[in-house]
């Protein structure tokens, strides 16, 4: 018997999807007031769009800035308002 409290939860989840990835190489920035950029090469992605580039700045656990460093295994995860996507025809 499933727990109503379950099915809340699952209906409020944001659908999402998370692909691998692997940092092909940091882009510095060309003027000193842009950031600098992580390109990121995404698995299962097509050819022609596979690569993105995003600011070069995490925080990790104790709040500290950090950045990620060429060839690092990434997860890029895609995430959705439920009212944003619709069910799948077969």
């Amino acid at each position: 018997m499933s727990n109503p409290q379950d099915d809340n939860k699952v209906d409020n989840e944001k659908p999402a999807v998370t692909l691998s990835g692997v940092v092909e190489k940091i882009v510095k920035p060309i003027t000193p007031n842009e950031p600098e950029k992580a390109q990121i090469a995404i698995q299962g992605a097509d050819d022609l769009y596979k690569e993105i580039r995003v600011e070069n700045t995490l925080e990790n656990a104790a709040g500290e800035k950090v950045r990620l460093k060429p060839g690092a295994e990434v997860d890029v995860t895609i995430e959705a308002p439920i009212e944003a996507v619709e069910k799948k025809t077969p």
